[in-house]
């Protein structure tokens, strides 16, 4: 079983330093990849409800050799009893 794509990114972010929705994604495709709603733009909506809900903040953005916006997000502490509360240790990476 599979824990839901929005706090499976959370869950990710657990014991990351840094991240955008591209590593993100690359992080989830395995479980996540075949999924209709596995694309950049629902990743990112993913990050900036979390944002929103105070369990992650952009760090940095900048733009990529395209020309692209990237923005970074690290996962705030109430992130992280977020996923200490509902994530079941068997899905934790930490």
């Amino acid at each position: 079983m599979l824990l839901p794509s929005r706090m499976a990114v959370l869950n990710h972010m657990f014991d990351q330093p840094e991240v955008d929705v591209k590593q993100v994604m690359s992080a989830l495709k395995g479980d996540y990849g075949n999924e209709k709603q596995f694309n950049e733009k629902m990743y990112l909506d993913h990050l900036l409800a979390l944002e929103a809900n105070g369990l992650v903040e952009m760090s940095s953005y900048d733009l990529d050799d395209s020309d692209d916006l990237v923005m970074r997000y690290v996962i705030t502490d109430d992130g992280r009893h977020t996923v200490e509360k509902y994530v079941d240790a068997a899905y934790r990476k930490s």
